[in-house]
């Protein structure tokens, strides 16, 4: 179950990452974003966020199952 737990939260840590990327990159036009892509510094800087959030988000999710679901959920 805690498999099952893991990948949905990576998942929505996922999209949680996407999301973030949306807000930061939103006074961006689309040229600037694809010319700012093109620079390996600023596409690791980004690309690693998204990562890190979604590592995040499994973290997070094992972590409350752990704590406080796993002696309700069987």
């Amino acid at each position: 179950m805690v498999y099952l737990v893991g990948t949905f939260g990576f998942i929505c840590g996922f999209f949680a990452g996407q999301a973030l990327l949306l807000w930061l990159l939103r006074d961006y036009s689309k040229r600037e974003i694809l010319a700012l892509m093109e620079e390996p510094a600023q596409k690791f800087k980004y690309g690693m966020l998204n990562w890190a959030m979604a590592g995040l988000g499994a973290g997070l999710l094992i972590y409350v199952y752990n704590n406080y679901l796993a002696g309700l959920l069987i």
